[in-house]
Parts: structure tokens; sequence; C-alpha cells
């Protein structure tokens, strides 16, 4: 039967010609899609209890394919995911669309089959009917979400934790302004979730943050910077507080406002002078105690007579 997959996929993507159709794709998250044409039996003879996919779905099309004309339209079958740390709080949604539009859902929060448009109806009533093939549904948040989501654990990044780096860049828009600009730059995070607060004295601050977008580094970290406008006093102490799945303990990094760059000049400048001053009048005081201190030199006899 698997040998007759293959050439059956193919055919299938021959006759309905779907521009840009993902015919047999298998996506991330589980979702696989098949094209299909026009003019199909009811739903129920398509999708078996054992879950409608791979070469003994695609055989049970075989006839009606032939005996019809290709068509433009798309039957999509999707089976999803959704946790909430980790595997403590699991939902199991079995999805299938015509057309781009959902007509049928299959929700473990529910426990039955779902009609979103009129198209589903008369396939959510004998689905729900059908007590085999509702259990089978049932079974999907441990035999489909949980047991996929422990290979992942273990073989991809899921599960994986990446410490972020934190530092603060300060600096001005306008020069003549009061207000300086303080930029929390956090760095090479996974996952994505994480909180990112601006301190002022100890005290949350929230006028005047601003957050950025999440950006990828493309090796599945990201970064994320926290902007903070605002007026900062001597005494002053800024801090960016980080909270992450992989730290045991927020980061935090403290920032204090220096002296302007004027001001600062002016200091050195005063240094320089008064270190100048200084080494000239050691120079003076050397000179004048050498002065005094120095013994007359007497004429010879000789010439004084």
């Amino acid at each position: 039967m698997g040998s007759v997959g293959v050439p059956l996929l193919l055919l299938v993507g021959a006759l309905a010609r779907i521009p840009g159709s993902e015919g047999g794709k298998e996506t991330p998250g589980g979702v696989f899609r098949q094209p299909l044409a026009a003019g199909l039996p009811p739903l129920t003879s398509l999708c078996p209890s054992r879950g409608g996919r791979g070469p003994w779905a695609l055989e049970s099309l075989l006839t009606p394919l032939l005996l019809l004309p290709a068509a433009h339209f798309l039957l999509q079958e999707k089976s999803e995911c959704r946790f909430l740390n980790g595997t403590q709080r699991v939902r199991y949604l079995y999805r299938l669309f015509y057309d781009r539009q959902e007509f049928l859902r299959f929700d473990s929060a529910r426990g039955e089959f779902e009609a979103i448009t009129a198209l589903g109806k008369g396939d959510a009533e004998a689905f729900n009917r059908d007590k085999h093939k509702l259990q089978y549904q049932k079974t999907g948040v441990d035999r489909f979400c949980r047991y996929n989501y422990e290979g992942l654990q273990k073989n991809s990044v899921v599960g994986q934790r990446a410490k972020p780096t934190v530092s603060i860049s300060p600096t001005k828009l306008d020069p003549a302004s009061p207000n300086t600009i303080l930029l929390c730059i956090v760095r090479g995070f996974y996952p994505v979730e994480i909180e990112i607060r601006w301190l002022k004295n100890g005290q949350p601050e929230e006028e005047g943050v601003a957050f950025g977008e999440e950006l990828q580094n493309g090796d599945w970290t990201y970064q994320l910077q926290v902007m903070l406008e605002t007026q900062p006093q001597r005494g002053d102490v800024y801090a960016c507080q980080v909270e992450h799945a992989s730290l045991e303990a927020p980061i935090t990094i403290q920032w204090e406002p220096r002296s302007s760059n004027s001001a600062r000049s002016k200091l050195w400048t005063g240094i320089v002078a008064a270190v100048i001053g200084v080494i000239f009048f050691a120079m003076g005081l050397s000179l004048y105690l050498k002065s005094k201190n120095a013994i007359p030199i007497q004429p010879p006899a000789a010439l004084m007579n």
C-alpha cells in the first residue's frame, strides 16, 4: 500500500493545479496539508478513524479524482497543540478548512466536534455520533501533543535556555534638552518570553518607558531594547531589571548620572592649573632656599691690598 501512496500524491497535485499550494507538505506544528478535487464524497469517507493521513487516505481519493475535472480549491487538515507551562496544560485542535476557510473543528477543551460554518454542520453531527472517532480525537492531547513535545525537547530547541546579557547605554537626542535617553539592551536570550522593567531609586518607573520589538539573532536567540526618557538628577540611581526562564534570580544593572561635559571640562582645567601652580611654587621655593643658605666667596688678599 505504501508504494501506491507516492504516485497518488503526485497525481493529486497534477489534477488540482492549485497555484502556491503546499500539497503533501508537512509544516511546523504538526500541520499536514493535502489538495483534493471538487465533488468529493462526504467527509466521513475521507477521514477514517485512524486519522485520515498518509497513503491510505490518499488512495481513497483515486476514483473521484479520475472521474471529475480539475478545480481550484483546497481542503486542509491541521492538528495543533497549544502548551501552557510546558505540558501542564495542553489544548489539542483538529481543524478542517475548505477554500482556506475553517468549517469543522475538534477542540479538546470542548470534547466534541464543532461546525464553524454551515458546510461542517452535517459532518459535526455525524462525527459526534461516532464514539470511536470521538474517543480517538479526545486522546490527541496525549497521543499527538505530549508525545511530540517530549521528542522535541530531546532533539530541538524546545526546552532549551539561553541566559541574557544586559547593558545600559545613555544618550541625548537633543544636546540642549535636559532629558536623557537610557537604553536597556538585552541580548542572547531564549525562549522569547522575558520581563524587563526600569527602576528609579529602587521604585518601578513607568512614565517615559517604551518597548521595542523582539529581534531574532539568527541563532534562535533574541534581543530587545527598552527605552527610558528621564531627567536624571545628582544622587538618582537607575536600574534595568530582567527576569527570564533561564535565570535563577533577576539580573539588575545600575546606572548613575554623571556631570555634564562642560562641568567635567572645567573640573579638569582646574586640576591641571592647580598642579602647574604647585610645581612653579615648589621650584621658586627651592631656588630661594638655596640662595639664602649659600656661603659668600672671599676675594684673595693680594687683590685686596
